[in-house]
C-alpha cells in the first residue's frame, strides 16, 4: 500500500508536467498572494499580470491531471481574488464554477495598517467537469440534533416535518404539471396514500395564498415511502386546512449543505494553525492554514481521493489527509510539491535549522507520519521547467 504522504521537491510546474492525466481527484492550491509581505519567503510577484502569468500554466496543468470527477480549490485573499476568478473561468470554464467561499481565518481582524480589519480570505472551488464532479458540498459537522425535535413511539430516529409541497413558486402546475395531483390523507391518524381510502380526504398542493402548487414527490415515491409522510391540520390565511408533510429523519451520517461562509470556530484560524504546526515542528511558519479547513474540503470527496498540493508550504494538506484517514479508515493519498527556495534570513524556520521551504514541508510530513501514521516518501527533482525564476511556494 502506498504511503499516505509523498513529497516531491522541485519546481511545481515541472513536476505537474510529469503527472499522468486524470490521476488526481482533488487539488488544493495555496499560492503566493502577491501581497509584497515577507513571511518565511518573499510573497511578491509584482504586477497582477506577472502573477497571473505565473499561475496560468500551473492551473492548466492542474486541470490536465484532474480526473473527470475531480475538483480544485484555491485559497486567495482580496489582492488577487478578482484576477484569480477570471483566470479560473478561463482555464476551467465558467460552467465549472462551484463556489466562492469566504473563510474567516482571522476572527479578530488584522489591526495593523489603515482601513478595515480584514478577517477573511477566499476559497475558489471549480470542477474539472461540472456534470461528472464527485464533490458533495455537504457535511455532517453542522447537523444540529435540535432541529429534529419529533419522535414516533418505537422509531429509532427523531424527525422534523417538511412541507411535501414544493415551496418554490417557480415550480407550479404550469412548469411542472406532472407533479400536481391529488393525495388522500386522514388528519386524525396521519395516514397518507396516493389513492382514496376510508377516512381519507382529497388533498391537492397549494401555496399559503391558496394558489395551486406541486408536490416534491412523485406518485411512485409516495407509494414506496408512506411511513415517511404524515397528514395534519394546519392554519393558513384561509383558515384551517389539511396538508401533507414529510418526516425528515435524523439518521446516522446525516449531512447538511455547506454554507459559503466558513467560520473560524468551524474550520480553525491562523492562530490555531500556528499552534498545530508548533506542536509538530516548532514555530517555523507565520501563516499556515488550519487542518480543519482542509478536513472540511476533504470530507466533500470520497475517502479514497488522490489529493494534490502543488504549493505545499508548511504541509497542511498532507497533515489533514493523514488525520482524515486516521479518523475514518480512508485510503486517501497526498502528493505535496515544494521547491527548495531558501527561507527568509533570520526567520523562525532558519533559526530552527530549516533552510528551505521544502525543509519545512518535509519536517512536518515526517512528524505527521510518526504521530498520525500513514508513512512518508521523499523525492527530489530538478527545479528547471518553470516560467519564472522565483519559486512559487505556498502558504499552506
Amino acid at each position: 500500500m502506498p504511503e499516505t504522504n509523498r513529497l516531491v521537491v522541485g519546481d511545481n510546474l515541472a513536476v505537474l508536467a510529469t503527472l499522468p492525466e486524470a490521476s488526481i481527484d482533488l487539488a488544493y492550491l495555496d499560492p503566493p498572494y502577491n501581497t509584497g509581505n515577507d513571511f518565511a519567503y518573499a510573497d511578491s510577484y509584482g504586477p497582477h499580470a506577472a502573477w497571473t502569468a505565473m499561475m496560468r500554466p500551473r492551473l492548466a496543468q492542474v486541470r490536465r491531471v484532474l480526473a473527470p470527477g475531480g475538483a480544485v480549490a484555491v485559497s486567495i485573499d482580496d489582492h488577487e481574488v478578482a484576477h484569480l476568478r477570471l483566470l479560473l473561468d478561463e482555464v476551467f470554464g465558467e460552467a465549472c464554477f462551484l463556489a466562492q467561499v469566504v473563510v474567516n481565518l482571522n476572527p479578530k481582524g488584522r489591526q495593523l495598517g489603515r482601513g478595515f480589519a480584514t478577517s477573511h480570505e477566499y476559497l475558489l472551488v471549480y470542477a474539472r467537469d461540472a456534470r461528472a464532479c464527485l464533490l458533495d458540498a455537504s457535511t455532517t459537522d453542522t447537523v444540529d440534533p435540535a432541529d429534529f425535535p419529533l419522535r414516533d413511539p418505537g422509531e429509532p430516529h427523531p424527525y422534523r416535518r417538511l412541507p411535501l409541497r414544493n415551496t418554490n413558486k417557480k415550480f407550479n402546475p404550469v412548469t411542472a404539471p406532472t407533479m400536481h395531483f391529488a393525495l388522500w390523507g386522514d388528519p386524525d391518524t396521519g395516514e397518507v396514500r396516493s389513492s382514496p381510502f376510508a377516512g381519507g380526504q382529497e388533498i391537492r398542493p397549494v401555496f399559503g395564498d391558496g394558489a395551486p402548487a406541486v408536490w416534491r414527490w412523485s406518485v411512485p415515491r409516495v407509494d414506496a415511502r408512506p411511513a415517511d409522510l404524515v397528514c395534519r391540520r394546519v392554519r393558513g390565511r384561509g383558515g384551517v386546512r389539511v396538508d401533507v408533510f414529510q418526516k425528515d429523519r435524523l439518521v446516522p451520517g446525516r449531512r447538511k449543505k455547506l454554507r459559503t461562509v466558513w467560520l473560524a470556530e468551524e474550520v480553525g484560524s491562523t492562530d490555531t494553525a500556528v499552534a498545530e504546526l508548533k506542536a509538530l515542528v516548532g514555530h517555523v511558519f507565520e501563516s499556515p492554514k488550519p487542518t480543519g479547513l482542509l478536513l472540511r474540503l476533504l470530507a466533500t470527496m470520497p475517502a479514497d481521493a488522490r489529493v494534490l498540493d502543488p504549493f505545499a508550504g508548511s504541509g497542511t494538506t498532507g497533515h489533514a489527509v493523514a488525520l482524515a484517514n486516521a479518523a475514518d479508515g480512508g485510503t486517501r493519498t497526498c502528493l505535496s510539491v515544494d521547491v527548495a527556495t531558501p527561507v527568509r534570513p533570520g526567520s523562525n524556520a532558519e533559526l530552527a535549522g530549516l533552510l528551505t521551504m521544502a525543509d519545512v514541508t518535509r519536517a512536518r510530513l515526517r512528524a505527521v507520519a510518526e504521530r498520525v501514521g500513514g508513512g512518508f516518501a521523499d523525492e527530489t527533482r530538478a527545479t528547471s521547467g518553470g516560467d519564472d525564476d522565483r519559486p512559487p511556494d505556498g502558504l499552506g
